[in-house]
C-alpha cells in the first residue's frame, strides 16, 4: 500500500483547544474574525465533514470551485505520483504537464491559444491586462491602456483586478488602485439600469460600450473584460445577445476582449465554457478555480495564438516580462489534468446542465414568497433575490438568517456580501456536479423552509 492510499492521522486534541488556536493565530478571509469557525477535516462527494462528525452538504462547492466533488482519491493519486518524479521547475523553463494541460485547454476552448499559467484567478487577470497594454503598444497603439469592466463585477483582490471590479465595498479603504479602469452599468433584467423591462429591452447595457468606448477615445481603450454572467456579484445573467453584442463593438474599436471564466469555467455554466454559451470567441481568457477543482492552486490566461506573435519580436523589452514562482507548478498541472479526465469521462458538464434545470425546477415553489423577488440559473449555479416588501433589496440580516438556518440543517449555501452597499440580499448556490437529485432536494427543502420562516415572520 502506498502512503497515499492510508488515511490521515487525527492530529489529536479537544475542540476548544482547537478553536483557542484559531482564534491565536488564523485571520479568516472576507469577514469579521469567527470565533466559532467550522473545522473541516473531510470531505466525501457533495459532502464535507467537521471535527465533531457533523457533515455539511457543501451547496457552493468551497467557493464555486469543487466541481468534481471531495475526496477524489486518483487526483490525490496523480499528486503523490507528480511529487515523486518532479515536484517544482520554474516556468522559464517547461515539464511535460504544462505542457500537456496547455494542449488539453485549447481543446476545451475551441481555438488556438498560447497559455500562461499562474495561481490564482487574480493572478490570471493581472496577466491579462499587462499582456493587452503590452500588446497594443506592440502593434504600434501605446496610448491604448484602459480596460472597461461593469459595476457588480468581480475579477480579483490584487491591486489592478480590484480596479476592474465594480464592487465599493471591498475597495473600502484601499483606493487608490490601478488607475484606467472604467464601469458600465451591468446587464441587470431584474432591476434594469435603464429602466426597460423585458418586453421592450433595447440591449442598452451591452449598447452602452460603444458609447464609452467613443467618450474615453478608441484610441485609448485597451480592453474590455467580463465574465459570461456576473457571478459572485449576484447571479445576473446577461439577455442572450448581449456578449455577441459587445464582442461586435470591440471588434469594431480594435479593443481586445477579455473573458474572465475563473468561475463559469470547466463546465459550471453547463458547457466547457461559458462564453460558449453566447457564441463568442474571447481575445483572452482567464480561468482558475474548477480548473483543478480546487485540490491544488492554479489558474491561466489564454491568448489569442495571433496576439501572442508580436511577443516574439525582437528587441529587449519585446517579450512578456512577467514571472510566477508557483505559477503553472507541475503538481497543480497533473491535477488538473486528472480533474479534467474525471469532467470528461463522468460526463460532467453535460451533468452540471442537467443539475441546473432540475436546481430550477425545485426552486420555483420560492417565487411563491412575497420576500423572494427573483431567481436566476446560469449552468449549475444559481441566485436568488430577496427583497424586502416594497420590492427594495432585503436587508442583510434577513440574508445571514436564511444562511443560518440552511447550516443548521447540514446545508451551506453562499451570498453575495461584500460587494455593493446596500444590495448584498442574493443567496447563491453552486454545488459540485456529482450532487444527487435527493441531494438537491435537501438544499431546497431546507431554503425554502427557512424563507417561509421569515416570510411568515
Amino acid at each position: 500500500m502506498s502512503s497515499v492510499d492510508q488515511q490521515p492521522q487525527p492530529f489529536g486534541g479537544t475542540k476548544e483547544e482547537w478553536l483557542e488556536k484559531d482564534r491565536k493565530y488564523v485571520w479568516h478571509h472576507i469577514s469579521p474574525h469567527n470565533d466559532h469557525p467550522m473545522i473541516a477535516v473531510s470531505g466525501e462527494g457533495s459532502w464535507i465533514t467537521d471535527q465533531d462528525g457533523t457533515r455539511y452538504l457543501d451547496a457552493m462547492s468551497g467557493l464555486w470551485c469543487v466541481n468534481v466533488g471531495h475526496g477524489r482519491e486518483e487526483i490525490a493519486q496523480s499528486a503523490y505520483e507528480q511529487m515523486k518524479a518532479l515536484a517544482y521547475v520554474p516556468m522559464t523553463q517547461s515539464h511535460e504537464p504544462a505542457i500537456l494541460l496547455a494542449e488539453k485547454l485549447n481543446d476545451w476552448l475551441e481555438g488556438e491559444y498560447r497559455i500562461f499559467f499562474s495561481n490564482s484567478g487574480s493572478d490570471a487577470n493581472e496577466v491579462a491586462f499587462k499582456i493587452a497594454r503590452q500588446f497594443h503598444h506592440q502593434n504600434g497603439e501605446p496610448t491604448r491602456h484602459k480596460f472597461i469592466s461593469r459595476h457588480r463585477a468581480y475579477h480579483g483582490n490584487s491591486m489592478g483586478a480590484l480596479g476592474a471590479t465594480g464592487q465599493a465595498a471591498r475597495k473600502i479603504k484601499y483606493e487608490p488602485l490601478g488607475v484606467g479602469f472604467s464601469h458600465v452599468p451591468p446587464p441587470y433584467c431584474y432591476r434594469c439600469p435603464f429602466g426597460r423591462n423585458k418586453d421592450a429591452c433595447g440591449l442598452e447595457c451591452a449598447t452602452i460600450y460603444e458609447e464609452v468606448i467613443r467618450w474615453e477615445g478608441p484610441e485609448t481603450v485597451a480592453a474590455v473584460i467580463m465574465e459570461p454572467v456576473i457571478t459572485g456579484g449576484g447571479m445576473i445573467v446577461p439577455p442572450p445577445d448581449y456578449m455577441r453584442t459587445v464582442q461586435e463593438i470591440c471588434q469594431r474599436y480594435g479593443v481586445l476582449l477579455i473573458v474572465d471564466e475563473v468561475i463559469c469555467g470547466f463546465g459550471r455554466s453547463g458547457q466547457k465554457f461559458g462564453h460558449q454559451n453566447y457564441g463568442v470567441q474571447p481575445d483572452i481568457v482567464t480561468m482558475a478555480k474548477g480548473m483543478t477543482s480546487a485540490y491544488a492552486p492554479l489558474s491561466a490566461t489564454a491568448v489569442r495564438a495571433d496576439l501572442y506573435e508580436t511577443f516574439r519580436e525582437p528587441g529587449t523589452d519585446s517579450h512578456f516580462r512577467h514571472v510566477n514562482t508557483f505559477g503553472g507548478n507541475p503538481v497543480s498541472c497533473r491535477v488538473a489534468l486528472a480533474n479534467l479526465e474525471i469532467l470528461e469521462r463522468e460526463n460532467l458538464v453535460s451533468r452540471a446542465d442537467e443539475l441546473g434545470y432540475l436546481l430550477r425546477d425545485k426552486l420555483e415553489p420560492l417565487l411563491e414568497l412575497s420576500m423572494v423577488g427573483d431567481i436566476r440559473t446560469f449552468g449549475f449555479a444559481c441566485g436568488v433575490e430577496l427583497i424586502e416588501a416594497d420590492g427594495s433589496p432585503a436587508h442583510a440580516d434577513k440574508v445571514m438568517n436564511v444562511l443560518a438556518s440552511c447550516k443548521k440543517d447540514g446545508i451551506l449555501i453562499g451570498k453575495n456580501g461584500d460587494t455593493v452597499p446596500g444590495f448584498a440580499n442574493i443567496l447563491t448556490i453552486s454545488p459540485p456536479f456529482v450532487t444527487t437529485e435527493k441531494e438537491l432536494d435537501l438544499i431546497a427543502g431546507s431554503l425554502l423552509a427557512a424563507l417561509r420562516s421569515l416570510d411568515a415572520g
